[in-house]
């Protein structure tokens, strides 16, 4: 089974997604189109760079990950395959990539160089498609790139550690459905400062000073039925990893959630400060 996951920020009302996976067929019959997402804010790199994250190891080794988020090849990105823990993606060289490269360096990334292969009027896309077919069927990197050593970094969004190793500072990087915010600031990150240490999530609004191990854990007493705590925030490390801060079964649409609620927005700061 050839799999080839699409993530693109191309929403649904147009016809680009079914055009995709028409192509996909027409080249590749055989192949098993899975859509991870595609409601990524418009050429966010950096929300298309978690959700491949955070969904690629649900997929068997050898899946081949096409990413449509700022795909468009000039000057500044380039095309780029990079098999990376026993998987491939297919993106612009535009940053998307460089989170996973932080955590497992790459097996290989090569620059995609078959375009003058194709027609004239052949899309960004109709060379994404190709490529990934060629991939799914078995076909080797050094036919459609040439060997590259580095990749576009995305260094304006970073977890790092200040005020000598006594805070966390990070950013979210992604509102999910619930409305929950998703920082930058990993678990390995967190555990690796804090040494033990008690800690404060610091935001607008009141504290955290707790991170649970799950949603639920909110409810700490047996006084009271977990219905009580419906709109309590906490945070937790989600699935993925990263510290998430969340409202306790929230409902953005009626009640708000952490997006609304505390004022949490794309881009804006967390810091966790350790005493």
């Amino acid at each position: 089974m050839s799999i080839i996951t699409l993530t693109t920020d191309y929403g649904l009302k147009d016809h680009f997604v079914g055009a995709l996976k028409g192509k996909i067929l027409s080249e590749y019959p055989e192949a098993t189109i899975i859509d991870i997402s595609h409601d990524i804010d418009p050429f966010n790199t950096v929300e298309a760079s978690y959700i491949i994250g955070a969904s690629y190891a649900s997929f068997p080794k050898g899946t081949v990950h096409l990413i449509g988020v700022d795909l468009e090849f000039n000057k500044e990105n380039q095309h780029i395959v990079m098999q990376w823990n026993d998987h491939y993606f297919i993106a612009a060289d535009n940053g998307i990539l460089s989170m996973l490269s932080q955590k497992i360096v790459p097996q290989k990334i090569v620059a995609i160089n078959i375009h003058d292969r194709l027609p004239n009027e052949a899309s960004d896309l109709d060379v994404f498609v190709k490529v990934a077919c060629h991939i799914a069927k078995g076909g080797l990197l050094n036919i459609i790139g040439k060997e590259l050593k580095n990749i576009k970094q995305v260094v304006d969004l970073q977890a790092v550690i200040v005020n000598d190793g006594n805070s966390l500072k990070g950013y979210v990087i992604y509102i999910d459905h619930f409305g929950n915010v998703v920082t930058n600031i990993s678990k390995k990150q967190f555990l690796e400062v804090a040494k033990g240490r008690p800690y404060e999530i610091v935001m607008r609004t009141k504290n955290i000073k707790t991170i649970l191990p799950n949603y639920s854990a909110i409810a700490s007493s047996e006084k009271y039925e977990i219905k009580n705590y419906e709109g309590e925030k906490l945070a937790i490390f989600n699935e993925a990893g990263f510290l998430e801060i969340a409202i306790f079964r929230s409902n953005p649409s009626k009640v708000g959630s952490a997006n609304s609620l505390l004022g949490l927005n794309y881009r804006d700061v967390i810091n966790i400060k350790f005493v």
